[in-house]
């Protein structure tokens, strides 16, 4: 599992663009869209916890369940 990453029970794939010269990625199986990029592996997991937070931070404050 060489393209996964885990953080608080939540995973996600990682991809590169060759294009855009950037790692990027998104949470999968949940509805709704939860995606984050860096240009360096430690930016890319930072951003990826950063986006974990964020969905559990908007899922409390609109009072919806995350998923």
């Amino acid at each position: 599992m060489d393209n996964i990453l885990q953080y608080n029970n939540y995973y996600a794939s990682v991809n590169f663009s060759v294009v855009d010269e950037v790692f990027y990625g998104k949470i999968p199986g949940i509805n709704d869209l939860v995606s984050f990029e860096g240009t360096s592996v430690k930016e890319l997991k930072a951003a990826f916890k950063e986006a974990v937070e964020d969905y559990l931070d908007l899922c409390l404050e609109i009072g919806k369940s995350p998923e």
